[in-house]
């Protein structure tokens, strides 16, 4: 099963010496240094053989990206998505695209329903992809889901994410991969702005629909300010944190910056 976009082929790694390579790959883009590698060539090896998912995007012979997940119990009819990542000199030609409209070719094809996986709330460019660009709905916040990690992207901060599910026969995610995405405007009360010093400013959860901002680039924040790094962590595992636990949906996320919340079922 392959998938070619914008010369990128897509396929299942079956042979070591990829598995190897991806764990090499993953290294790279999280900057392990030495430390506990993001996943390792050995379970690879073991998710291979136990049907999990495994594929990656070549350019050639070389190996630009790679997305893994493991099958939930049977009756959940769920695929987690635990990794994905795309090497940075590939990024922009739609890798990461790529590596998912095949992973969710492969769940169709398995009878699954449903894909799931985390992402770190305060990137802008991953809500966006996720919930925008794929069509995917956040169902849950995790405060500090990993624990304390060791990468130089994560370093220093605590691990929080939101869960998505991604309905694979779902209108939005069938629109989505036909390169239709979802489309929400940054409209309603301000439940956490930015103020002019790019830090957070809580204001009002009231109304139907509320917006929570996250810092245009918070990977750089952690290098040049981590004071404001964790008060911008803190700030959103609050507010969109509390408006989840309470029953409201995220609808969606603008590309300036803000999740649209919808409180009328909280």
């Amino acid at each position: 099963m392959t998938l070619v976009a914008q010369n990128v082929v897509v396929r299942p790694l079956t042979e070591f010496a990829e598995l190897v390579a991806t764990q090499r790959l993953y290294e790279s883009i999280w900057r392990s240094n030495g430390n506990t590698p993001p996943v390792t060539a050995e379970l690879l090896r073991a998710m291979t053989k136990a049907g999990s998912y495994v594929a990656g995007a070549f350019d050639g012979a070389d190996l630009i990206g790679a997305c893994i997940g493991f099958c939930s119990p049977p009756d959940a009819g769920t695929l987690h998505s635990h990794i994905a990542g795309v090497a940075a000199h590939a990024r922009g030609r739609n890798v990461g695209y790529a590596l998912k409209l095949h992973q969710r070719t492969w769940a169709l094809e398995q009878g699954l329903r449903e894909v799931t996986w985390t992402f770190d709330p305060l990137v802008r460019r991953n809500a966006h992809f996720n919930l925008s660009k794929l069509g995917a709905d956040a169902t849950e916040y995790l405060p500090d889901f990993y624990g304390l990690m060791h990468d130089d992207i994560n370093a220093g901060g605590e691990s929080d994410r939101l869960l998505v599910s991604w309905r694979v026969e779902s209108p939005e995610a069938v629109a989505a991969c036909a390169g239709r995405p979802k489309v929400v405007s940054a409209r309603g009360a301000v439940a956490l702005g930015i103020s002019d010093g790019g830090l957070p400013v809580r204001g009002t959860c009231t109304g139907s629909t509320v917006l929570v901002a996250v810092p245009a680039d918070i990977e750089a924040l952690r290098v040049t300010n981590p004071a404001a790094a964790t008060e911008w962590r803190h700030a959103v595992r609050e507010v969109l944190g509390g408006l989840l636990a309470s029953g409201a949906r995220v609808t969606g996320f603008d590309r300036s910056g803000w999740y649209v919340v919808d409180r009328s079922s909280s």
